[in-house]
């Protein structure tokens, strides 16, 4: 049984990793012109971004499905591996828990006839066990040492591993992505900001559990549609999202601040010259770093309370120069007097963000 949970643990991983989440054809535009009015334009790949596909920074192409790219297989979990990856989730921790229960046996039929408890201490002698016959695998103070370390791999794994399965059912059963889930809490903030009335509907929920589940999880291995067109629930539009994506993306570049930097900045992951607070409150994300000189203008998005995230402007022109994204310290820049869409002065009446 324990042959089995590897084999299946280890094709469902390769699975992951080597099928792949699809990528969205490079150079790909709807099948209707007027489409394209609602959909994002991706530079690097020369085509219009899919419905629920994203850009991955490290695979360098627009995924299908995006729901996060994952280091463990190399690769982003998206609309043809998330089955896969799910399945893995799945599989690891109940082969752990079996491995743990071997494991805690082992030790306790081993250990029943060594340890001789006193009045006051307990002993325990590895040297051979105080039974008839042997046993066939001697078990000695290394063996010991090496189950307990196992047992401990196992239980981490179990803990660690489940926690990720669980979050991946919660999205899937409502046909989201981690991504889609967190451009509807921004959908929710925006509206609340501006007090628009308006209600965003998340599109892609069939309003069943099991017809969600279905649309990951098939018989066939093979996801549903073609990772560029899906189906909607009743009263939403085919492109409700990416409609509700541009909104963001166009409040974004109003509520965005212009700062210039006063000092120089390599771009490195912990700078030490820009003092202690910066440099033990790092962003802990995989998201770059952008390298500053005095002088260069940024457009600061959000930021933490040492640190600050935007993109840099290296054209001459506001719109449609090519930017360069990161965090940088705020140390090294100062705000400008004039705000960096509107060119009007930043007053209270810019909500504190």
């Amino acid at each position: 049984v324990l042959l089995n949970w590897t084999v299946m643990i280890l094709y469902n991983y390769f699975s992951a990793m080597f099928v792949g989440p699809g990528y969205v054809p490079l150079g790909w535009t709807p099948e209707k012109t007027q489409d394209c009015m609602y959909l994002q334009y991706c530079k690097v790949c020369q085509s219009y971004k899919a419905p629920r596909s994203h850009h991955c920074r490290k695979c360098n192409r627009c995924v299908m499905k995006m729901d996060h790219h994952c280091p463990w297989i190399n690769n982003c979990c998206g609309y043809q591996n998330h089955a896969s990856f799910t399945l893995f989730l799945l599989l690891a921790p109940l082969g752990c828990i079996h491995a743990s229960f071997i494991f805690v046996m082992t030790m306790y039929t081993q250990l029943y006839n060594r340890i001789s408890f006193g009045w006051s201490s307990v002993k325990i002698d590895m040297s051979a066990a105080k039974r008839d016959p042997r046993p066939i695998i001697p078990f000695g103070l290394s063996a010991f040492a090496a189950s307990l370390f196992a047992l401990g791999l196992a239980l981490g794994t179990t803990i660690a591993v489940g926690m990720l399965f669980i979050i991946q059912m919660k999205v899937i059963l409502t046909n989201k992505t981690s991504i889609e889930s967190w451009i509807e809490e921004k959908a929710k903030d925006r509206i609340q900001y501006y007090q628009t009335g308006e209600t965003f509907v998340f599109p892609y929920d069939m309003g069943s559990k099991w017809k969600n589940f279905k649309q990951v999880f098939t018989w066939s291995g093979i996801p549903e549609g073609d990772g560029l067109d899906w189906p909607v629930r009743d009263g939403c539009h085919q492109y409700s999202l990416t409609i509700e994506q541009l909104k963001q993306k166009a409040d974004k570049r109003v509520r965005s601040v212009r700062y210039r930097a006063v000092e120089d900045y390599s771009g490195i992951c912990c700078p030490v010259t820009k003092g202690v607070k910066t440099f033990f409150t790092t962003p802990c994300t995989e998201e770059p770093r952008i390298a500053l000189s005095k002088g260069d203008l940024i457009l600061a998005t959000r930021g933490l309370k040492h640190w600050m995230y935007g993109e840099k402007i290296l054209d001459s022109a506001a719109d449609g120069g090519i930017r360069e994204r990161g965090w940088f310290p705020r140390k090294c820049v100062e705000k400008c007097q004039y705000d960096s869409e509107t060119d009007q002065p930043v007053d209270g009446e810019k909500k504190n963000r």
